[in-house]
């Protein structure tokens, strides 16, 4: 049985003759209204082919647009990573200085220091040299690893080699020879140059690897801030300019610069916003019938895209400030300059806690270290470089650094802290460091303290806490040579001391004697020293504090 919607269409189709078996015959549209239904389609064709030409234009200029605007996102954020290298090639550097200039250019020890950057699958550096400044034109004082290449020509090793004491950062040149390119890092300090080569990869080649951020882009870095063939440094490319559209980027590196030039091999958004373009013109001929609808479907795609945009561009930009908080100097030197473990012994133990304040975008220059001289002695020391920035923490390094020297020599805390008022002028650099060092004696059964305008330490017994005063020197830097008298106080069978910085008893409208107390009201002689160590830094300014905090203690059993 044929439907009566199947009888028009079949009346529509075999025209005015056809008639059923016992009815009359009808009449067939007339030519003019048959034109109207077949001229629709056809409107409706010309307009979906524009509409879907349309879109596909503007779908095709938005890829092109994001594409570009991804690939300098991912260009800055590379050149980020080589930006917060810097400081731990200059920290490596400026504390092998800093300890040749304490030691007096101990060959030794020089080398002993530098050797963990030598070691492991993917070594820090090939070569590793020490040059004293009275004397450049001579061969370096020690060498560890392969031959430095810059020696090789004594007149532009020792230009770039003092221009870099000139400068007072880390001074970075290029010996791109063709058959041994290579990369080489120099610092200042004292009487001595620390000098470090990298070698460059043969024929510059440094392929991307696969797990990498930036897997799926070619690459090109350059020494300077030119883009010619001969200040390459790596690319992983074979041939030169990167093919397609580039994005650039120049950071400064030391005292030089580095250029990035970046390109895409594939799709950075993902196939889906490549082929876009293409599916919007194949349904828009394939549904031209339905183009009102296809374009308003489309519009709300291109609206949902838009957004997604944005929203990957604030993402984006939100992990850029996450990553210039998390992965430049404040992570990367701040953490590596504080001990990694402190001691643990049956009869003395140690720990140690570093809060980062409110404001802690910088790094600073508060530390707190505990140097095992034997098992029964310790050194304990603590101290607060004024000022925040790479240069409060390169002090607080050479400090750390000296005073660990001079405790490998046996040196008495007033002796020690004597010596390091040589390292730093408040003249010359604007800086002042308070320092405290105790000695903790379970063998003599005494504590010995010198101070150079530190904050006491806290005592605490079983017959309660108490802060031990001692004269205060000056100072660091004030007066090169100072006199820092130790006063000795008798050690208790059991008990622990605990020194700190200002961070942790300096509140907001508060004095400094009320947040002392405060401390010392907290400090209770029961349980784990871990545990007291929270306590009272939880007994602190808190969330609030806008000043670092380091804290270490010191427990004994005699």
């Amino acid at each position: 049985m044929v439907s009566s919607v199947d009888s028009e269409r079949l009346e529509a189709v075999e025209g005015p003759t056809v008639q059923r078996h016992g009815e009359p015959a009808r009449p067939s549209p007339p030519l003019s209204d048959r034109r109207r239904i077949l001229g629709l389609p056809a409107l409706t064709f010309v307009i979906g082919v524009l509409v879907t030409l349309a879109l596909t234009l503007v779908s095709l200029s938005q890829y092109h647009s994001n594409e570009q605007r991804l690939l300098r996102l991912r260009v800055r954020d590379a050149g980020a990573l080589l930006t917060a290298a810097l400081p731990t090639l200059q920290t490596n550097l400026a504390s092998a200085a800093e300890l040749a200039d304490a030691t007096n250019g101990s060959v030794a020890r020089f080398r002993a220091f530098v050797a963990p950057t030598m070691a492991g699958p993917a070594p820090e550096f090939a070569s590793v040299s020490l040059w004293r400044l009275s004397d450049l034109s001579r061969a370096p004082v020690a060498v560890a690893g392969i031959p430095p290449r810059i020696a090789a020509t004594p007149a532009r090793a020792a230009t770039f080699l003092a221009a870099t004491k000139a400068h007072r950062t880390l001074g970075v040149i290029g010996l791109l020879n063709p058959t041994d390119p290579r990369l080489g890092f120099a610092y200042a300090a004292g009487g001595y140059v620390v000098y470090a080569e990298n070698k460059l990869p043969p024929a510059r080649r440094a392929p991307i690897q696969k797990r990498s951020a930036f897997a799926g882009l070619n690459d090109a870095l350059y020494l300077g801030r030119s883009q010619s063939r001969q200040d390459l440094l790596t690319t992983n490319v074979s041939r030169l300019p990167l093919p397609g559209p580039t994005a650039t980027v120049v950071v400064a590196f030391g005292d030089n610069y580095l250029t990035l030039v970046m390109s895409s091999r594939g799709p950075l958004a993902g196939s889906l916003p490549k082929n876009l373009p293409w599916i919007i013109a194949a349904l828009g001929f394939v549904l031209t019938v339905a183009a009102t609808a296809m374009t308003m479907r489309l519009t709300q795609r291109r609206r949902a895209a838009e957004a997604l945009a944005e929203r990957l561009e604030s993402i984006a930009s939100e992990n850029r400030r996450l990553f210039a908080e998390q992965r430049t100097i404040a992570q990367t030197l701040q953490h590596a300059l504080l001990p990694d473990a402190l001691p643990q012994g049956p009869l003395l133990q140690a720990d140690g806690r570093y809060v980062a304040g409110e404001d802690g975008v910088d790094v600073g220059g508060d530390w707190y270290d505990v140097i095992e001289l034997d098992e029964r002695r310790l050194l304990l020391v603590v101290g607060d470089v004024s000022g925040r920035g790479l240069r409060a923490a390169t002090t607080m390094a050479s400090l750390r650094f000296a005073i660990h020297a001079y405790a490998a020599e046996g040196d008495e805390p007033s002796t020690i802290l004597s010596k390091v008022s040589r390292l730093v002028s408040v003249d010359k650099t604007g800086q002042l460091a308070t320092i405290l060092c105790v000695l903790v004696d379970a063998e003599e059964h005494v504590i010995s303290i010198a101070s150079a305008g530190h904050l006491p330490p806290l005592l605490i017994d079983e017959d309660g806490s108490r802060y031990l005063e001692s004269e205060l020197g000056l100072p660091i830097g004030v007066e090169a040579g100072a006199d820092y008298p130790a006063r000795p106080f008798p050690l208790p069978d059991a008990g622990t001391i605990v020194a700190f910085t200002d961070g942790l008893v300096e509140r907001r409208g508060e004095s400094i004697d009320a947040g002392l107390e405060r401390l010392r009201a907290a400090a209770t002689p029961n349980g784990e020293l871990r545990g007291l160590m929270d306590q009272l830094v939880t007994a602190g300014p808190g969330g609030g504090g806008e000043d670092d905090i380091a804290i270490v203690g010191v427990r004994w059993r005699t």
